[in-house]
């Protein structure tokens, strides 16, 4: 299994399930799928059988309708996926001597016998993508952005801003200044330093932000806790303080080469701090502790004026029926040529400088 992809690990899949957060009653019925060889486990693929479509951040809710409205029943679905978890990484881990194609054959075998409407692959690595492709060219790729930050041999913040063109460099620094104007100073703490009472606290601020929106969050606290006893080693967690009592949060998972943004909140509003928290503490931290990327998580135009760059992503589908197949087809053909021109435009939003944007691929 890619060591740079904690949310693959047993300890988080776990965690999701024994919290309640993805159980058959939150409409996520675990459906994981085993290869075996003989007695030998020899592969793994997280699969979900879901009765609707929250909590994948890729949006099919139209194409249910559709379906439904034309008289058929589009859930239960099958969907593999990270729940709440739009973070592209691998999604079928394999041994070693177990050759992709044949087990991808094997597994898509298994779903096209199921009888149900669909089977949704999201947020997968651009190389399993790519043999998923070659294993089943009936497979239709749907695109997708996120804004991904990348070390281009920076060394430090400074190199890193050095890199801007003059005019977002100094909007940057005026940024962290802002926040250090405000009283606020930030801290970092990583695996065992997270103790109860910092989880507790990052809790409430997530919780914070969901119900601004007027509804609760995903996850619980029970699930948090489990990845602080379990995989405490991957957290990094990001406090605010304000005449030293915690006043904002945000967590982040690492793996050995990524940084992964993922959850915030903030129980004060102050210009700047979520940039400075969910931002650039991560990116600092990356480059203090050899990390090559940071995925800030899902959305967010502002990422782009930060050094975060467009990235593409595809989701892969199988639909059953034929009449259904036709119409999600040609809608994600229309909707990738409007991602295609809107990544070129995003490009041009980033604020380095002509030698410095030559060197960032597309």
């Amino acid at each position: 299994m890619d060591d740079d992809y904690p949310f693959l690990r047993h300890e988080f899949l776990h965690a999701l399930e024994a919290s309640g957060a993805a159980t058959p009653e939150t409409g996520w019925t675990p459906f994981h799928l085993g290869l075996w060889q003989a007695k030998t486990l020899v592969g793994v693929m997280p699969c979900y059988l879901k009765t609707h479509s929250s909590g994948e951040y890729v949006f099919d809710w139209a194409w249910a309708d559709a379906w439904e409205r034309a008289g058929g029943r589009y859930y239960p679905k099958m969907l593999t996926a990270i729940p709440f978890t739009p973070a592209p990484g691998p999604r079928l881990s394999l041994a070693p001597h177990i050759p992709m194609d044949s087990a991808m054959k094997t597994v898509a075998a298994s779903w096209e016998r199921s009888g149900l409407s669909s089977w949704h692959l999201l947020f997968a690595e651009e190389a399993e993508v790519d043999a998923w492709q070659r294993a089943r060219p009936n497979l239709i790729p749907r695109d997708g952005v996120q804004f991904q930050w990348q070390d281009a041999g920076f060394g430090d913040f400074d190199g890193f801003l050095a890199a801007m063109t003059s005019r977002r460099r100094k909007e940057i620094r005026r940024e962290r200044r802002r926040v250090a104007e405000q009283g606020i100073r930030l801290e970092r703490l990583t695996g065992n330093e997270i103790d109860r009472q910092a989880l507790e606290h990052f809790y409430r601020c997530y919780q914070i932000t969901y119900l601004e929106r007027g509804r609760q969050g995903y996850l619980n606290f029970a699930f948090f806790q489990y990845l602080l006893e379990s995989m405490a080693e991957s957290l990094v967690l990001v406090r605010a303080y304000l005449d030293r009592q915690p006043i904002a949060a945000a967590l982040c998972l690492r793996g050995s080469r990524t940084l992964y943004g993922r959850y915030w909140g903030s129980e004060v509003m102050a210009d700047c701090l979520h940039f400075e928290a969910c931002y650039y503490q991560g990116i600092e931290h990356c480059l203090n502790n050899g990390l090559t990327c940071f995925d800030p998580g899902t959305q967010g135009e502002h990422k782009l004026t930060r050094g975060f760059a467009p990235r593409k992503l595809q989701s892969l589908h199988y639909i059953a029926d034929t009449r259904l197949e036709a119409g999600v087809a040609r809608f994600c053909e229309e909707e990738r040529r409007h991602l295609d021109a809107y990544r070129q435009q995003a490009r041009q939003a980033l604020p380095f400088r002509d030698d410095q944007r030559s060197r960032d691929k597309p």
